[in-house]
Parts: C-alpha cells; structure tokens; sequence
C-alpha cells in the first residue's frame, strides 16, 4: 500500500481520535489567544504614554519568546498554581508566547498615527483618554489584528509542543508516530495542524512590525 493510502487509511479509521485531538488543540489556541488578547490589547494601550513601563513590557515579552517551548514548559511545571503536568502549564506557555506580536502591534499601531490627526483631535478638545479610544484604536486596529493573526498562528504551532507534558492536541500523534517510526501517524497529525493554520496566512504588507518566531520555540 503507498504511504498516501496508508495516510488516509489512518484518517479513516480514527477520524474520532483525530476529531477529538483537534478540539483539545483549538481548545487551547482559543484560552490562551483569549487570555493574551486581554492582557496584550489594554497593556499595549496602558504603555503609549509610559515610556518605562513600556521598555519593561517590552522587554519581558521579548524575553518569553526566545524561551524554547520544551525549557518554558520545563520551567513552569514546578511553579506553584500555574505549573503541573497537563493543560494549565501549556496555556500558561501559550499565553506567554502569544503576548508579544499582540503587545507590539498594538503599541506600534497606536503610536504610528499621523501627528496631523492627533493635532486636529487635541484642537477639537478631545483629552487624552477621548484621542486614545476614539482616534487611535479605530486606526490601529487593522495592526493590532494583524499582530493577534501572527500570535495565533505561533499558538497553533507551539500548542503541538504541549502533547509531551500531558496537554493532549495533535501533538500527541506526532510524538506517537516519531516513537513507532510510522509516517502516517505523523502526517495526519501535520496535515490537520496545517489546514488549522491555512485561515491565518502571514501578512504580505508591511502591516505587522513582528515577525513570527514559531520556528525557533518550536525546536
């Protein structure tokens, strides 16, 4: 049998597994893009006018995401609260991984409006709070989108990590299939993860300022 009828066969006879495999995965991208999407978009908006706070921001964002996603879980699991075996520490990780394409972009967003714009809205008698959320955000928000689709995108790939400490997702038939050497538990697992990424393609415009960095935590 060639390794294509083999894969399918795979998808087959264990389409339930694979389904129940999906949903633990999406079920993890979605707490966590939730949970980083509250902290990111209002701390991104508390750091326009707080420089130090926004270095410090920044800076511990930027550090997480240069974290291998193997020694992030490791050093979390013996935390307190937030660690463990399973999917608590794995959406901690995730959250923490997600936190920096969404905090950047909206700060760049909401600090890269036209001067002219804000300098009408201030001669309008708008206070500061008034320029943030009705002049701003409105603007921005097609970057901070953008920086919330590269976060997902990250999430998706990361989460496949988390199968190794007991989160479960499609993780789970890839670790299976490199321990059996079997190509086809591992390409229906890559195939499936693939069509959960396709609807977030990488932006083609210069839109979002941030890069993804899945490749580099996902080694």
């Amino acid at each position: 049998m060639s390794p294509q009828m083999t894969t399918w066969s795979f998808f087959a006879d264990h389409r339930a597994e694979i389904l129940g495999a999906t949903l633990d995965h999406l079920t993890l991208v979605v707490i966590a893009m939730t949970i980083a999407i509250l902290i990111g978009v209002p701390l991104g908006m508390f750091i326009v006018h707080r420089p130090a706070l926004r270095a410090v921001a920044l800076g511990v964002a930027s550090i997480f995401q240069t974290i291998p996603s193997l020694a992030l879980f490791g050093f979390l699991i013996p935390i307190p609260f937030i660690g463990g075996i399973g999917k608590r520490t794995a959406i901690v990780a995730l959250v923490l991984y997600a936190l920096l394409p969404i905090l950047r972009n909206t700060y760049v967003g909401l600090t890269g409006i036209d001067p002219a714009v804000l300098e009408a809205a201030e001669a309008m008698g708008m206070t500061r709070a008034q320029i943030l959320f009705r002049v701003r955000f409105p603007l921005a928000l097609a970057i901070i989108l953008a920086g919330i689709r590269t976060a997902t995108i990250i999430t998706i790939g990361v989460a496949t990590i988390a199968a190794a400490i007991g989160a479960g997702g499609l993780g789970t038939f890839i670790f299976r299939g490199v321990a059996l050497v079997s190509d086809s538990l591992i390409l229906a697992a890559s195939a499936t993860l693939s069509s959960l990424q396709a609807p977030f393609p990488p932006p083609s415009s210069p839109s979002s300022p941030i890069s993804s960095s899945a490749s580099s935590n996902e080694s």
